[in-house]
This record gives C-alpha cells, sequence and structure tokens, in this order.
C-alpha cells in the first residue's frame, strides 16, 4: 500500500510539471493534432471504398499518440531527471523504483487520455472520422489504449538507460520513433511500403497499434485492404503484451538513480 501511495502522490506531481513546461505540453499532446491538420489538409484521395486518406491518417496518430506519450516522452524526460540530479535526490527518500514507475504512468495516461481526445475531436469535425459504432469496438479501443500505455510505459522507462546524457537523449529517441511511424503504416498505407519494411515493423508494437486503431475507426471493409486480410486482434494483444513484459523486465533490471 505504501508503494502504491507515494507512486499517486508522485503522479500528481509528475502532471503539475508536466503543466508547467510549456515546450512539453505543446510537443507531446498538440503536436500529432498539428500533423493530422497538416497531412489530412494535404492527402484527402481515397485509399479505399469509403476511407478517405485522412481517415486513414487519424487512426495512425492515435496510435503514435501511445508511443509519444510513453515511449519517447519517458526515454527523454528520465536521462534529463537524471542529469539533473532528480533521481539522486529521490534515491534518498522512501520512494521505490516501483512507485517512482506509478508515477510515470499516471502521467503517461493523463496526457494519452487528453490527446487521444483531442485527436478524435479533431478528426471527426474536420475530417470526417466516423467514431466506433459497436460496444465491441468501444471495448477494443479502451483495451488497446490501456495495454498500449502500459507496453509504451514501460519501453520508455527500460529505454531511458541508453541515452548517455539527458542532452543527447532526444538524438537518440526522436530517429527511432520516426522511423517507424514511417515503417509502421502512419504516414503511408501501410501495404503500400516494401514487403521488407512490413516485416520490419511486425517486430516492434507501433505497427500492431495503428492495425488495432484501424480496427477501431475504419469501416471492416477495409480489412481486405490489410496484409492478413484481418485485423489480427489476438495476434496485436499478444505482441503488446510480450513487448510490455520486456519492457517491464529490462525497467527493473536496468532501472538506475544517478549516471555514476
Amino acid at each position: 500500500m505504501k508503494v502504491l501511495r507515494l507512486g499517486l502522490l508522485r503522479g500528481r506531481l509528475e502532471i503539475k510539471q508536466f503543466l508547467r513546461q510549456r515546450e512539453s505540453v505543446v510537443f507531446t499532446i498538440f503536436f500529432p493534432v498539428m500533423l493530422l491538420f497538416i497531412f489530412g489538409s494535404v492527402f484527402k484521395n481515397t485509399i479505399a471504398p469509403g476511407v478517405t486518406f485522412s481517415q486513414y491518417f487519424v487512426a495512425g496518430m492515435i496510435a503514435t499518440g501511445l508511443v509519444n506519450s510513453g515511449f519517447q516522452q519517458l526515454a527523454i524526460t528520465i536521462p534529463m531527471e537524471r542529469d539533473f540530479g532528480t533521481l539522486k535526490r529521490l534515491h534518498g527518500t522512501p520512494m521505490s523504483p516501483a512507485s517512482y514507475f506509478i508515477g510515470k504512468a499516471i502521467l503517461v495516461t493523463v496526457s494519452t487520455v487528453v490527446q487521444i481526445a483531442l485527436l478524435m475531436g479533431f478528426g471527426a469535425a474536420m475530417f470526417g472520422l466516423d467514431m466506433p459504432t459497436s460496444a465491441a469496438k468501444w471495448l477494443r479501443f479502451a483495451w488497446l489504449i490501456v495495454v498500449g500505455s502500459a507496453c509504451t510505459t514501460a519501453l520508455g522507462i527500460a529505454f531511458s538507460t541508453v541515452p548517455k546524457s539527458g542532452r543527447g537523449a532526444s538524438a537518440v529517441v526522436s530517429p527511432i520513433v520516426i522511423i517507424l511511424q514511417f515503417f509502421s503504416g502512419v504516414f503511408f498505407v501501410f501495404t503500400q511500403l516494401p514487403k521488407w519494411m512490413q516485416d520490419f515493423a511486425a517486430i516492434f508494437p507501433l505497427k500492431w497499434l495503428t492495425q488495432g486503431m484501424r480496427s477501431v475507426f475504419l469501416p471492416d471493409s477495409f480489412i481486405q485492404q490489410e496484409v492478413a486480410k484481418s485485423w489480427e486482434v489476438g495476434r496485436t494483444a499478444i505482441v503488446l503484451v510480450v513487448w510490455t513484459i520486456i519492457g517491464i523486465t529490462f525497467s527493473v533490471k536496468r532501472f538506475k538513480w544517478s549516471n555514476s
């Protein structure tokens, strides 16, 4: 109970600190909305019966929003906190790594919910994004957010040990995210990518998150445009859970409070 209580307190503090950093708020929450406006305004062609590229892109941006809020944000900010001595000071308090992880997970959850709400609202108002029409799709949407957030949070904490310093963290993390976005069917229709890109993307969670979100927001007829001619919902869940376990394992084993 003490671990959870400290984690909740840390989560509240994380949210307050995040809101004070205007650059982080804009980049994490509003940048995907700006990308949606740009790409949605430029590419208006129909890619399948009843589906425009704008609608396809919204589904992909909702998925990549989980990666931005979880993996990218944590993999950059944690090394910075380590450099600033924040983690070293926390290490001298009763706070355990688990409580610290809970606090970060709360921040990711809140920022993700806000970002997704903005993308859905903007997508529906500007680009004709259709909301899920059945309870089954809403349920799928809910578990994709929960499992996807857990996965990206765990991987972000695990990857935070890779950058050698907080100053260089963005240069290490951001290119990885951008490359995976291109490979995973966010900026291009996935089946139009070279097969080697498809196979490479299938290793990582973002490809499955984008496919899962398409299964929620695009009509079932679009399933014929998928590589497997199926939404592969079960495989999506398995891949995300496996990566979550990998992330948690590496987070517990490799997390460090200081660079020394």
